[in-house]
């Protein structure tokens, strides 16, 4: 499965109600992430520009996608933003990848014929 990274920062209504009536959104959120097929895998509440953090797992982008959609039909966040994470493996996969592209850049330099004089 996928890693994603979800952050939010939340209406002032919604902080309002928050300390109203105290709970962890989190929990409240669970349920609807696992009926589309996404597992949390960690959350927090740092500080600054987001209010929460959720790390989950999905399937694929369309889930996150439809994560995304929930959550904001919700109304009880202003503004939401989705980032795939990636494995370490698929961060090593991409290192070496970069590595293939470096190098073949540089065998094209080095076998390019220099133009040569008109006449």
């Amino acid at each position: 499965m996928t890693l994603y990274m979800y952050q939010a920062s939340y209406t002032a209504k919604s902080m309002a109600d928050q300390l109203k009536e105290p709970q962890d959104p989190v929990e409240v959120i669970r349920p609807a992430l696992e009926e589309l097929g996404a597992t949390v895998v960690v959350a927090g509440f740092p500080f600054g520009e987001y209010d929460v953090l959720v790390v989950y797992e999905a399937p694929d982008d369309m889930t996150a996608a439809s994560v995304a959609m929930a959550v904001a039909a919700a109304g009880e966040v202003r503004s939401g933003k989705t980032t795939r994470l990636l494995s370490g493996q698929e961060w090593l996969e991409s290192l070496r990848k970069r590595k293939i592209v470096t190098n073949r850049k540089r065998a094209s330099r080095t076998t390019a014929v220099p133009d040569s004089p008109s006449s």
